[in-house]
């Protein structure tokens, strides 16, 4: 169908928004007038126009009498910007078409019924799995006002992340890396234990950044991080958030923010900090979507807590076995409680495979 093609194009193009809007969503537009593509967009930043905007600047006057493709439905209130609607009546669109509803309660089909009631032939739930999809970190974050998690695990076969002596560099090949990078570009944090930093003093930015600059949060309940991390000493502390508890001395919290780092204390709770703790906190900052990097012991968290929204196994051909340390930690869970996934999809990554899984 013509309108899974266009909306196919405004998804793309709202893809390339995502890591880069928070608070707000990530959206694509397209503006089509006789059967071609007149006008495009996507949201590039808060505070900055919307998809919908940019794509009828393209279109100019051939907007007038054109069908707009957009992956969310548009805004009709007035924020930083001029309500979307406003700007569509205005170009004289003669049809919506679009992908998912507007996930705010207070919000949810206005824009719909407003672009209806002015003569605008709307219809809605186009390739909407795919929409929903795309706007899942902030659907998270305007229902929960938590960020949605992604928990990103390495391993070995028999679901290992580090042989015996800690050593962990490289279980998985270089096309796996790759697509962890990918990832980091479309996340708005970039989350790891102290015992991961300490271990692997890893940067946590992507590489290339393509204008990303996900935070790198660090769960650091005593606040001792070497001042030669590189998430301290790399030239971008600015970018370094850590979470350290709120009987961490004072001293070290003004160490670590002298370094330029930002520090979010959280109460702790048997001198752990707790993981829904966390993500309160993490969204008061308006992140909408943190990668979780490691190690076994936080992901053992997130797990526990029902935290986790979505699962990336990198699965190595490869065994280590004996004592090497498992890719989850914790207490563990007897057999009728252990936590249960519904895998979705398989792909292969060089010689690795990269599993996709959603909690059942």
């Amino acid at each position: 169908m013509k309108h899974e093609l266009y909306m196919r194009r405004a998804l793309d193009l709202g893809r390339r928004g995502e890591g880069l809007t928070r608070p707000n969503p990530a959206v694509g537009a397209v503006v089509v007038r006789n059967g071609r593509i007149v006008g495009e967009g996507w949201h590039r930043k808060a505070g900055g126009p919307h998809a919908e905007v940019y794509a009828l600047r393209r279109a100019g006057k051939r907007a007038r009498g054109a069908t707009l493709y957009v992956t969310l439905e548009p805004c009709c209130t007035q924020g930083r910007t001029p309500p979307c609607t406003e700007a569509i009546l205005k170009a004289g669109i003669a049809e919506v078409i679009v992908g998912t509803r507007d996930p705010n309660p207070a919000h949810a089909g206005r824009g719909l019924r407003l672009l209806r009631r002015a003569g605008v032939r709307v219809v809605a739930g186009v390739l909407e799995g795919e929409a929903r999809a795309l706007l899942a970190p902030f659907a998270k974050w305007i229902l929960a006002r938590r960020p949605f998690v992604t928990l990103k695990m390495g391993m070995t076969l028999d679901g290992r992340i580090a042989d015996e002596t800690g050593a962990s560099r490289w279980i998985t090949g270089p096309a796996a890396r790759r697509k962890v990078q990918t990832l980091r570009r479309r996340v708005d944090g970039v989350l790891v234990g102290k015992n991961t930093l300490l271990k692997d003093n890893p940067s946590l930015l992507p590489v290339p950044a393509k204008g990303r600059k996900p935070w790198r949060i660090v769960l650091a309940p005593d606040g001792r991080v070497p001042a030669s991390a590189k998430v301290l000493s790399d030239g971008h502390a600015d970018q370094t958030l850590l979470t350290v508890s709120n009987t961490c001395a004072s001293a070290r919290v003004k160490a670590l923010q002298a370094a330029g780092a930002r520090v979010l204390r959280i109460r702790a709770k048997a001198g752990r900090l707790p993981a829904g703790a966390l993500l309160d906190g993490l969204g008061q900052l308006g992140l909408l979507h943190v990668l979780c990097e490691g190690g076994g012991e936080l992901a053992a968290s997130l797990i526990e807590g029902g935290l986790v929204d979505n699962y990336l196994f990198f699965i190595s051909p490869s065994f280590l076995g004996g004592r090497a340390t498992a890719v989850v930690g914790g207490r563990g869970w007897r057999m009728a409680g252990r936590p249960r996934l519904r895998f979705i999809s398989v792909e292969r990554c060089g010689p690795d495979i990269m599993v996709k899984a959603l909690p059942e």
